[in-house]
């Protein structure tokens, strides 16, 4: 993928109980980004926390932050073994980490999702624009997507040598935005993370257990933050308040941005310039059409995301494999966008329509990585099996689109189907003659989904007489508007 022919917009919509975030490559479609007042991620806030209780079977902690549910904190994520990346069995006892009633300074690193409380970190990471500083290592890092090796050495050179200069025993990482910058920049930066980190331990020794410390920013500013780049060439924005908010945050700590920021004035809503609110409706469906023909199905589930190709109508020009490989092809570029548009995470299996030659089973996954290079999410993906099948992990942080948006069906509750009317007539019956076995009564009269009553009258009127004569008791029918398809009573008369 060639980056230097990408050019990318911002837009931010703002309402008062809800601002969102969309992120544009060349006017398509890439991210979006939802913040509700009501609910607000808690991404990178700093909580002054008390171990609640220490599960040594797990090697992990629930500790205590004030939310609703108990937070989880593993013994790799203490700051006190020094090395993440020590191996699960090398780590010391997490007894020998934390005890119950410990008080604690952790970060959130990962929204609760569904029934889980928040993921939590005793490694401290405080972001700007250029540096994230990490006040409990010492170590300096460059980001992987800084790929030239002389500009890495140069600018983990400029940190380390300011990190002494300031006598600070702290850590830092260069973000990718800092490539090509120089020294009064990266210094610039430091000093405010400073400043910052000697708020939050003032903060942290004030403050009573179980309350936030710190809060990261909202999201138009962590957007000017995190997603502006040198590809980035505008931002749009729909509230002026936010605006001048967004604009006095530029002019202080990212002044190359502050001449791309730009108010929106249109009466034309703003998300729904490039289709991006259409984009947002097709992303909560299971399947979606490739131009070719075929079509891709996403099925989102707890344990893990499963997604199918299919050639649907494309019968191509030449022969089978041929057919199958440009699907395929196709579907690779389409999964990369929505498992960012979705922000689908957690284990991710791609089940690609099964291809006879190596080389096409190469150039597709080659494809779908290439198509994912951009992804903020840290992913990591395994060769295509001989069935097709392609294996993946995408960082979840966040809840995903449709978990933000949806609901779960209080027809299925969730499963995605419910029961048809005959099987619905047919547990009418069943019930009927249970109730008969145990009771004396005259009259049934049955409550149920028009459908069914209509089944019963139509296609079951035969079943039903029988079963009049067979339990000897009278039997009327009576359609429930609001009942579901599968819900029904009988009542005894």
């Amino acid at each position: 993928m060639n980056d230097e022919s990408t050019k990318e917009d911002i837009l931010i919509n703002v309402t008062p109980s809800e601002v969102r975030a969309a992120l544009l490559e060349n006017g398509v479609l890439q991210e979006v980004f939802v913040e509700r007042a009501a609910r607000r991620g808690l991404i990178s806030n700093i909580y002054k926390g008390r171990v609640s209780r220490v599960l040594p079977g797990m090697q992990a902690a629930f500790i205590d932050i004030g939310l609703a549910r108990t937070a989880f904190l593993h013994a790799s994520d203490i700051a006190k073994t020094e090395n993440r990346d020590v191996s699960e069995d090398d780590l010391p006892s997490i007894r020998e980490l934390v005890r119950e009633g410990d008080e604690l300074l952790v970060q959130v690193v990962k929204d609760p999702l569904g029934n889980k409380g928040a993921r939590l970190t005793t490694f401290i990471t405080l972001p700007a624009r250029h540096l994230v500083l990490l006040p409990k290592s010492d170590t300096v890092g460059v980001s992987a997507r800084i790929e030239d090796e002389t500009e890495r050495e140069r600018l983990r050179g400029l940190v380390e040598g300011l990190l002494e200069e300031h006598g600070i025993g702290c850590g830092a990482i260069v973000r990718t935005v800092a490539e090509g910058a120089d020294k009064d920049v990266l210094e610039a930066d430091l000093k405010y993370l400073l400043r910052l980190w000697e708020v939050v331990q003032a903060r942290c020794s004030k403050k009573a257990v179980k309350t936030m410390i710190h809060e990261d920013l909202s999201l138009p500013l962590r957007t000017l933050r995190d997603l502006v780049t040198s590809d980035v060439e505008q931002i749009l924005v729909d509230s002026k308040s936010d605006y001048e908010e967004m604009r006095e945050f530029a002019a202080t700590f990212l002044p190359d941005v502050e001449a791309r920021l730009e108010l929106y004035k249109r009466r034309r809503p703003i998300f729904d310039l490039h289709g991006i609110e259409d984009e947002i409706v097709k992303a909560l469906e299971p399947n979606i059409p490739l131009k070719s023909g075929g079509y891709v199905i996403f099925d989102q589930t707890e344990a893990m995301t499963t997604i199918d190709v299919n050639t649907g109508g494309y019968v191509g020009h030449r022969n089978l494999e041929e057919t199958i490989y440009r699907t395929n092809l196709e579907a690779a570029v389409a999964i990369a966008r929505q498992l960012r548009l979705r922000n689908l995470g957690g284990i991710i299996i791609i089940d690609f329509i099964d291809m006879e030659e190596p080389e096409h089973r190469e150039n597709v996954l080659k494809l779908l990585e290439e198509s994912m290079a951009r992804d903020h999410a840290r992913h990591q993906l395994t060769p295509v099996s001989p069935l097709g099948l392609v294996e993946m992990t995408r960082k979840r942080t966040r809840e995903s689109l449709q978990h933000i948006l949806c609901e779960d069906c209080p027809s299925c509750e969730g499963r995605g189907f419910v029961m048809t009317a005959e099987t619905v007539c047919f547990e009418v019956f069943r019930e009927i003659i249970r109730q008969a076995r145990q009771f004396d009564f005259d009259e049934a009269l049955v409550l149920a989904h028009q459908d069914v009553v209509d089944l019963l009258l139509d296609e079951q009127a035969d079943g039903l007489a029988d079963l009049e004569e067979h339990t000897g008791k009278s039997i009327r029918l009576q359609a429930e508007a609001l009942y579901l398809q599968d819900q029904f009573d009988v009542v005894l008369m």
